[in-house]
């Protein structure tokens, strides 16, 4: 296995799975370079109180999408729902929800950059997970190897020798342009209500715009809530709606959060969850356990249309093993991993002496992941899937490479590109916020 980059490694993500040499090059020149739409199984719209819409959007990140649809709208930002997150810098289409809303107010809406068509009526939101994956058209440009179509296809064969990729969470998860969100995440679990906010508002990072920086750095060195008002850019949206409730209710640190929608607040404890099951999964590729084969003390999930679906999952034991090991074989289950939380129950095996060595190294229990200060911040725990079914179609043309290929939900093109590129993977787009 290839050591992964220095930015890879403070996420967690410590190895390659393929040996192959990568192509270099860089993706997101433009948003059509990126595109994403999401997969759902076939549903039929009977009515109820859930308008359904399908939004294509360019250049737009789905919490300040939904921001300025609300705003537009006149209504709460808790009325809409929506299946996962999709990235900013990209040509997308997703599926969303409002509740109580006319078809015919629709036209209030006054934004750039986006078209949307009604789907139907519902009794159900659109809720996170509810889609089964998103398919992906990519354009990787500026490839720097020799032969890249030989390249590619080597990388391509080593893939499908070990089935998919590592499902590691990307860099989105975390804040693409400031990569931070899971420090915010560590200390909450820890009890640091204090601390968290201070980092979300006033840690800096390189990769923000110089204004954003050195506004952060000042709030960073004087503590200055106030002053910090006048001065952060007005883009930084959530992070002027904490500081102005700071401003109202000093001290109170752990309710600042609610300022944020829920599914934004929520992101904190998830990125340290993912951080986490980074490194397990890191460990577990060092230990050279494989991802496409269950051991005793795993535990596996079972497919649904052919992905992994987390909702029903099963322990290896000396009864199942061989049951469980055909299943697998034939990609009617898969190896998870935890996303800990405070409901959590550990493997058993050598998987769970991974998942509790990680534990002990970062000095957590899943117990903290309860955060007692704010519950809402907090999170029971679910499990993953290790490995990342896919199998990308490429088409070289020059030194451009056009990928497609679908994933399950929840997974990441990021992940499965730097097995492609393992250099520098991307254009930093400039964010009208910190948090992905």
């Amino acid at each position: 296995m290839i050591p992964a980059t220095d930015l890879d490694r403070f996420l967690g993500m410590n190895y390659f799975i393929t040996d192959s040499p990568g192509c270099g090059g860089i993706i997101r020149s433009s948003p059509e370079d990126f595109q994403v739409e999401e997969v759902f199984e076939e549903f039929v719209y009977e009515g109820g109180r859930y308008l359904v819409i399908e939004v294509e959007k360019r250049d737009w990140d789905t919490h300040h999408l939904i921001r300025e649809m609300s705003r537009h709208l006149g209504i709460s930002q808790r009325r809409f729902g929506w299946a996962g997150t999709k990235d900013k810098r990209a040509r997308t289409r997703q599926r969303i929800s409002i509740m109580n809303l006319d078809e015919t107010e629709l036209e209030r809406i006054k934004l750039p950059d986006i078209s949307i068509n009604v789907l139907g009526r519902t009794n159900r939101a659109v809720g996170l997970g509810d889609l089964l994956g998103n398919r992906f058209t990519i354009t990787i440009r500026d490839l720097a190897c020799p032969d890249p179509a030989r390249g590619l296809a080597s990388i391509s064969e080593e893939i499908r020798r070990h089935r998919g990729v590592p499902n590691y969470f990307g860099v989105q998860r975390f804040g693409e342009i400031r990569p931070v969100t899971h420090k915010v995440g560590e200390a909450l679990v820890r009890g640091k209500i204090e601390e968290a906010v201070r980092i979300f508002l006033s840690l800096p990072h390189p990769g923000e715009q110089e204004r954003t920086r050195e506004a952060r750095e000042r709030l960073w060195e004087s503590g200055d809530i106030q002053a910090a008002r006048n001065e952060f850019p007005p883009y930084l949206h959530y992070e002027l709606a904490m500081l102005n409730y700071l401003a109202e209710h000093p001290g109170d640190y752990a309710h600042s959060f609610d300022v944020l929608s829920v599914n934004l607040k929520r992101l904190f404890v998830h990125a340290y969850q993912s951080y986490l099951f980074n490194r397990i999964l890191s460990l577990r590729l060092e230990k050279a356990m494989p991802l496409d084969e269950a051991l005793l003390g795993d535990v596996v999930c079972f497919s649904r249309g052919g992905l992994p679906n987390t909702e029903k999952s099963q322990e290896v034991t000396e009864d199942n093993l061989h049951a469980v090991a055909r299943l697998v074989e034939r990609g009617r289950a898969f190896v998870t991993l935890p996303l800990i939380g405070f409901e959590s129950r550990l493997a058993g095996g050598r998987e769970g002496e991974i998942e509790r060595q990680i534990l002990a190294e970062e000095k957590i229990s899943p117990e903290g992941f309860e955060v007692a200060e704010n519950p809402d911040l907090g999170s029971r725990g679910t499990r993953r899937a290790a490995l990342c079914p896919v199998d990308p179609e490429i088409r070289v043309e020059g030194d451009l490479a056009h990928l497609q290929f679908l994933l399950p939900k929840g997974s990441y093109a990021t992940v499965v590109l730097r097995e492609y590129m393992k250099e520098a993977r991307g254009i930093e787009a400039k964010s009208s916020s910190s948090v992905a």
